[in-house]
């Protein structure tokens, strides 16, 4: 579902991203609108889906897991769900995307190390109807994932 924001909603998803747990009284302060507005409208974007929840942002390379790599999957199309299925069970796993080009997916790995990333790709390869994987290794992430410059933007448009 598809939800229009407008400025109100952009400068609580903005505050929301610097501080996730920030109670609504608060927010409705730093905003200047009623806590009831700031209620009602976390309640929508909730809702609507446009917000899916308030996890933690977790620094993997401070929890041990700092080799991240890219692994381009090539598949039998017919075994696309199988397969897609089967990543899920791997806890380094951190993303899954279905792409085209030569890739079919694009999977990005968490790794403690290279022995570690090499074990991963190797489990991969014994997943029935994985044709081909190419591994790109990230050796730096200069922009982290992030939504917020373009949920701010949608407004300027």
């Amino acid at each position: 579902m598809s939800i229009k924001i407008d400025a109100l909603d952009s400068a609580l998803l903005a505050e929301l991203a610097v501080d996730p747990r920030v109670p609504i009284l608060e927010l409705a302060q730093r905003l200047g609108v009623a806590r009831n507005t700031v209620q009602a409208r976390m309640k929508r974007l909730e809702s609507s889906g446009a917000v899916r929840g308030y996890l933690p942002d977790v620094d993997l390379a401070a929890i041990g897991f700092g080799v991240h790599a890219f692994l381009g999957i090539e598949v039998d199309q017919n075994k696309m769900d199988a397969i897609v299925e089967a990543l899920r069970d791997f806890p380094n796993v951190l993303e899954v995307h279905a792409t085209t080009g030569r890739s079919d997916l694009l999977v990005r790995i968490a790794a403690r190390s290279q022995q570690d990333l090499l074990a991963v790709v190797q489990r991969v390869h014994t997943i029935r109807g994985v044709k081909h994987t190419e591994t790109m290794l990230a050796l730096a992430t200069p922009i982290e994932y992030r939504s917020l410059p373009l949920v701010e933007h949608v407004n300027d448009a």
